[in-house]
């Protein structure tokens, strides 16, 4: 229980409103004042609580019952209230000693449970590693604990990070918050479904193959992919080192924005561009083929907003795409992920080894790694196979994309991030304008070329089909990262919000 003898009136009145007890000013208006602390962005709560309109005290305890209204989602492996409280506490009294501030104070983050963290476990989504504590945290956690956030807790994925549902076997499925029938995305899709219910203004993901991107979508949220090697991927357990990036997940690009400051120690201001005369790309041929016709219909809608705004669109292809993509994007990560994770259990300081962790495995992953990863599995990659895919497969891609970006003249391409809005849980088929299409087709063809090239990449709610997020995606060229979120500051303002999900 809050000891409200050391809070002020307004802050006492608004515990009483949002904890729900049975005082006369928590019968007042408990729901008005709970929707406005869960509803802040990040920007928000953060300059509320800088101010002192707000305790951290206070703003936490409002987002842990939000977090505890909301726990049927499963968004979270581990979670610690008291926890939490306690560095509440240490933030205002920080505050109040007259200390320089810094630029999240305060502010409860959860992190995807793939980051390693010393003072919660990091599972990894595997049954191994439960309870295991790393011997110190990722980089990108010290930075953003450095700067006054607090760990809100380590969120479910899909087990090894190695898939896109967040159906996780071992740890229970995460749900997405607009329908608990249906899968968030993955793999980071606890931080997703946490960000887009209002349990946290902004939360920590990664992204290897469309993991940051693919749940921004499914759960109606921002995120952004980095260029590979913006932020710091050390800590965080990998598949390569050529894709893995980690990256911010929040309901507003300035949220977004406000974690690339404290990531990259940028703080030059950051303006919306101007969106007249702006050129995006149009990728018909590879991007906008078999869409699910909610997706089609959303996306239409939002080019036509743009449009509307100024924007110009350039109807252009990226030749030779789906071919090498098959011979980068599945190669390379399949090669890299066993060599990769032997040298993050060691560096992390776990006790077992890459055998273990995969004997105690769930069996969908254990399967998955059994046809493609291990020593003698009948589909392992070569060495030839996977020279060819980084030496010279990989640069071609990246070369492609660099002439489309300057023989076009584009700021961005647009597209669907996925070809299906979420599905059921546990649906490993679809139907699209009567294919039927592996799950993982639908689900991985429009993010696999931003991340195995490397680029920047924004996804921002574009609207709802049927009661489903869709997600509509803006890549970049590689190193263009401060103008793709200048981009995004534009963008979110005429493509609009939608609505948030009833928990």
């Amino acid at each position: 229980m809050t000891d409200t003898n050391h809070l002020s009136r307004r802050d006492f009145l608004t515990v009483a409103a949002v904890a729900g007890g049975s005082s006369a000013c928590q019968r007042s208006e408990p729901p008005r004042e709970r929707r406005a602390l869960t509803e802040l962005s990040a920007v928000e709560a953060v300059e509320a609580m800088r101010r002192g309109e707000v305790s951290a005290e206070v703003y936490a305890q409002a987002l842990l019952d939000r977090c505890e209204a909301a726990k049927h989602l499963n968004a979270f492996i581990t979670l610690e209230r008291e926890r939490v409280l306690e560095a509440a506490r240490a933030a205002d009294k920080h505050r109040a000693s007259g200390a320089t501030l810094g630029a999240l104070h305060g502010l409860p983050i959860p992190v995807k449970d793939s980051v390693n963290t010393k003072d919660l476990p990091t599972t990894a989504g595997t049954p191994a590693l439960r309870g295991f504590h790393p011997r110190e945290d990722a980089p990108v956690v010290r930075t953003l604990m450095n700067a006054g956030a607090l760990l809100l807790g380590k969120t479910n994925i899909h087990e090894l990070s190695f898939g896109w549902t967040s159906n996780n076997l071992a740890f229970g499925a995460v749900r997405n918050p607009y329908d608990a029938q249906r899968i968030p995305g993955g793999s980071t899709g606890g931080t997703a479904a946490a960000v887009a219910a209002r349990m946290a203004p902004l939360g920590v993901a990664e992204d290897t193959e469309g993991s940051i991107r693919v749940p921004a979508a499914l759960c109606g949220i921002a995120g952004f992919r980095p260029t590979t090697g913006r932020y710091p991927s050390s800590g965080v357990a990998p598949i390569t080192p050529l894709f893995d990036s980690i990256g911010p997940h929040a309901r507003t690009v300035a949220d977004l924005a406000l974690f690339d400051k404290v990531v990259t120690g940028d703080a030059k201001p950051l303006d919306p561009l101007p969106l007249r005369g702006v050129k995006l790309g149009v990728p018909r041929q590879y991007y906008y083929a078999d869409l699910e016709p909610g997706v089609e219909r959303v996306i239409a809608d939002s080019l036509a907003k743009l449009r509307d705004a100024g924007v110009e669109f350039v109807e252009a292809e990226v030749p030779d795409l789906a071919r090498l993509i098959g011979l980068t994007t599945a190669p390379i990560q399949l090669h890299d992920v066993r060599p990769g994770l032997i040298r993050w259990l060691s560096d992390s300081g776990a006790t077992i080894g890459f055998d273990e962790l995969m004997a105690k495995a769930s069996d969908d992953v254990r399967g998955t790694f059994n046809r493609f990863v291990m020593s003698g599995a009948p589909n392992v990659i070569s060495e030839d196979a996977y020279r060819a895919a980084v030496e010279v497969h990989l640069p071609a891609l990246r070369e492609v994309f660099r002439r489309y970006f300057t023989e076009t003249g584009v700021t961005a391409m647009v597209f669907p991030t996925t070809q299906i809005a979420a599905t059921p849980i546990g649906q490993r088929q679809v139907e699209i304008a009567g294919k039927t299409l592996a799950f993982e087709s639908a689900i991985s063809r429009n993010i696999a070329p931003g991340s195995t090239t490397g680029l920047p990449g924004l996804v921002l709610p574009a609207g709802l089909a049927d009661g489903l997020p869709i997600g509509i995606e803006f890549d970049g060229p590689a190193g263009a990262d401060r103008n793709m979120l200048a981009l995004g500051l534009a963008l979110e303002r005429v493509l609009g919000a939608i609505a948030p999900p009833t928990i």
